[in-house]
């Protein structure tokens, strides 16, 4: 089996995608549309909980929502007017069915259905001390130990359990909570991962991207601030600021990759800001060539950016196919090799004879680069350089997206002039990380960054218990990672 987008293969992996709805009817059909939209972030598994004011209902699936929740037999039982909702790229845990979310567990104060887009950076540790005091975990992922928490959590009322179990944790966390008492949301006082709020009619919708409150007809509302928490109930909404105040450091990689261009993040439309990139990388890293090309799809704003920023004409030297799976059988392994062309493809009319500089969002194992570089001389390219929409990637993340360890992150181990040798390429450049601000609408305090921009910087905004700054555990036991 040969995985067939390898352009695809060598990015930071999306973390995951979270969807809920209160006071809808059929709100188990809204949230599969939100996650239909949240799609790009989470590809693995999806699933879906809903409460119908007696009794909860689940269910969860591997692969995309599409094919999972577009039958009526499938939506019908999961009855009720609130429900939550989960896509999945595994970055704690294995890729297992018991690991899709989201997560259901019988508290003793009933039903508890969590959904959860992060990564707890203590859950190893965590663990292991719940484990020793008897507790029995399901899962792999460290969003069952919230569960496990706020399940031995010595508080009276449900939503005191929950934020005492919260306060026992360290990383990134957006979530969303359905229990008999109401639909909880929350951000994680950093507000590394995003969470907006929205309405329709009277129901209330939270959503990871604003693009999954588009797809349903709901009004943008506001983002669910960092450190608040959010009770809807039939009461109405309220919020909560339970935990110690923080300075705000959203991950900066929303902008660079992971939103889809069409949303809105932190009121800053996601499309314009990766065109203002491509443009800050025009200026920091002039080039003289024929064509700026895109990489697809992820390249595309930024060298729109770039083209007008330079006067350099905007093309599509690779052309990309949105038919063909993520693998395909191969006959026989003499045609293996053909596959990296079922997707992707050279305009070789086009670039032949040509210099031409692609852009791309980043480089992690420089594979992908390397492909695409080689692919673009076959088809006649006269020079092939380079830009990056992001500077380099040289640290791991542990707040929710799948990062290689260190020794794995080319940038980590080369200096750029190297990196243009090791892809063969005529030469390379990447954003600086005050460029990368800069095109954000800001100066980056070096003293107190704004952001997240640890997989750039190294400086990580929270204490990493479980794994050190190289990606390796420092405890021999624990969740599988």
């Amino acid at each position: 089996m040969l995985t067939t987008s390898p352009f695809d293969d060598d990015k930071l992996r999306e973390e995951c995608g979270i969807f809920g709805i209160w006071g809808a009817d059929d709100a188990a059909s809204f949230v599969a549309l939100g996650l239909h939209a949240l799609q790009h972030r989470g590809q693995e598994a999806a699933g879906i909980s809903s409460y119908d004011g007696k009794q909860f209902h689940t269910h969860r699936a591997m692969g995309h929502v599409a094919g999972n929740f577009d039958k009526d037999e499938t939506i019908r039982p999961l009855a009720g007017r609130t429900a939550i909702g989960h896509v999945r790229y595994s970055t704690t845990g294995e890729t297992a069915l018991r690991n899709v979310q989201p997560l259901y567990a019988d508290l003793n104060e009933g039903g508890f259905a969590v959904a959860h887009n992060g990564n707890i950076s203590n859950a190893m540790t965590i663990k292991r001390a719940l484990i020793r005091r008897g507790s029995i975990f399901q899962s792999t992922s460290d969003t069952e130990v919230i569960i496990h928490l706020t399940a031995t959590s010595s508080y009276t009322t449900p939503l005191d359990r929950l934020i005492d179990a919260l306060r026992q944790v360290e990383g990134a966390y957006s979530l969303l909570v359905l229990t008999e008492q109401g639909l909880v949301a929350c951000r994680d006082p950093l507000g590394i991962r995003p969470l907006v709020m929205g309405k329709i009619g009277d129901s209330i919708v939270f959503a990871s991207e604003t693009v999954g409150l588009d797809v349903i007809g709901a009004n943008y509302l506001r983002d669910v601030e960092p450190g608040e928490l959010i009770l809807v109930d039939d009461s109405g909404e309220r919020s909560f600021r339970p935990f110690t105040p923080a300075r705000p450091r959203p991950c900066i990689f929303e902008h660079v990759y992971f939103s889809r261009p069409d949303s809105v993040a932190e009121g800053q439309s996601v499309y314009e800001v990766r065109k203002n990139i491509g443009a800050e990388l025009s200026r920091e890293s002039p080039i003289e060539c024929d064509y700026v090309v895109p990489v697809p799809d992820s390249g595309v704003p930024a060298a729109i950016g770039f083209s007008q920023a330079s006067g350099i004409p905007f093309e599509l030297g690779i052309i990309r196919s949105h038919y063909v799976g993520r693998t395909f059988i191969q006959p026989n392994d003499g045609v293996r090799h053909l596959g990296v062309k079922l997707k992707h493809n050279a305009n070789s009319a086009l670039i032949r004879g040509k210099s031409i500089v692609l852009i791309d969002d980043s480089i992690v194992r420089g594979t992908t680069s390397l492909k695409i570089v080689q692919m673009m001389r076959d088809a006649g390219a006269s020079e092939v350089h380079m830009r990056i929409a992001s500077p380099p990637t040289r640290h791991s993340c542990f707040y929710g997206v799948d990062t290689p360890e260190r020794s794995k992150l080319l940038a980590a181990q080369m200096n750029v002039s190297e990196m243009a040798d090791y892809i063969n390429a005529d030469s390379l450049a990447f954003i600086s990380l005050e460029g990368l601000y800069r095109a954000l609408g800001s100066e980056r305090d070096a003293r107190a960054p704004q952001r997240c921009d640890a997989c750039f910087s190294g400086e990580y905004p929270t204490s990493l218990t479980d794994m050190n700054e190289e990606g390796h555990p420092r405890l021999a036991l624990v969740a599988s990672r």
